[in-house]
């Protein structure tokens, strides 16, 4: 058995603060979003280099307040250029948690923590 990629589904409550955020904000791209009617929940799919996440209104689906890692490199890069953004709701820090490696969270609106890790040398 060869088991395949996981696609994380994290619950949101808002759409243009989820879009502020893992868009303007963590710079995900949209790749497609799916409504079954115009004033119905928004689910979507949102992407940035090899990780995908999907994201709904949908109760039901999931619950808020997951917690994800998320595999990177070019961790001080990337938190230097989400703190030059000076985003109103979120200026993360780098911690190095004793058993090594370098780690960044960040909440969402929804309440869901992403932890971008990269691992030491």
């Amino acid at each position: 058995m060869i088991l395949g990629q996981v696609t994380p589904i994290l619950r949101s409550f808002d759409e243009a603060k989820t879009r502020e955020f893992y868009v303007d904000f963590l710079g995900f791209k949209v790749d497609w979003e799916h409504r079954f009617e115009d004033n119905l929940p928004l689910y979507m799919q949102v992407s940035k280099g090899g990780c995908v996440l999907h994201l709904t209104e949908h109760f039901g689906d999931c619950s808020p307040g997951a917690a994800l890692r998320i595999q990177t490199d070019g961790l001080a890069e990337y938190h230097a250029e989400l703190n030059a953004k000076q985003f109103k709701h979120a200026r993360p820090g780098i911690e190095n948690p004793p058993w090594g490696g370098s780690e960044m969270s960040i909440k969402d609106p929804s309440g869901n923590r992403l932890t971008f890790v990269q691992n030491g040398e």
